[in-house]
């Protein structure tokens, strides 16, 4: 259960450097004090709910295996992806486990992010050892 935890949070230090502003841009006090936007919190909170109502159902009806099998499923999918490079992953067999292809999100209407002016290029060398390990920090620091 830590271990799930600990994924989550990339530490940005990388050789000793805490604030490495080549790799990961200028250092903002106010991402770290403010909290998200408190329609995100709802957002996230609403979504929690109904993934916990849909187990129920899905203990109810296909016995208490069934969703153990789908977390198995969601833990496989989740960590299949392409290495870093100019492809994406579209990680479309983890959509399909979750139902998130039939959702409409805003890259389906807007532009996609990665073909933003701002968007910074893949350092493939660097998002190779961040997945290996060997150095700490986001893979791909998204905007200049």
């Amino acid at each position: 259960m830590e271990a799930a935890k600990t994924e989550k949070a990339i530490a940005h230090e990388i050789g000793g450097i805490q604030n490495d502003t080549l790799r990961f841009g200028l250092h903002s006090v106010k991402s770290e004090i403010a909290g998200s936007h408190p329609l995100e919190s709802a957002y996230q909170s609403t979504k929690e709910v109904q993934e916990q109502m849909k187990r129920r159902i899905l203990v109810n009806t296909y016995g208490s295996a069934f969703p153990l099998k789908m977390d198995l499923d969601f833990q496989m999918l989740s960590r299949f992806q392409r290495p870093p490079g100019p492809i994406p992953s579209s990680m479309l067999g983890l959509e399909a486990l979750t139902g998130s292809l039939e959702d409409f999100a805003f890259e389906d209407y807007l532009n996609d992010p990665r073909e933003a002016e701002t968007f910074r290029p893949l350092d493939m060398h660097h998002g190779m050892e961040v997945r290996l390990g060997v150095s700490n920090g986001p893979a791909c620091p998204s905007f200049i």
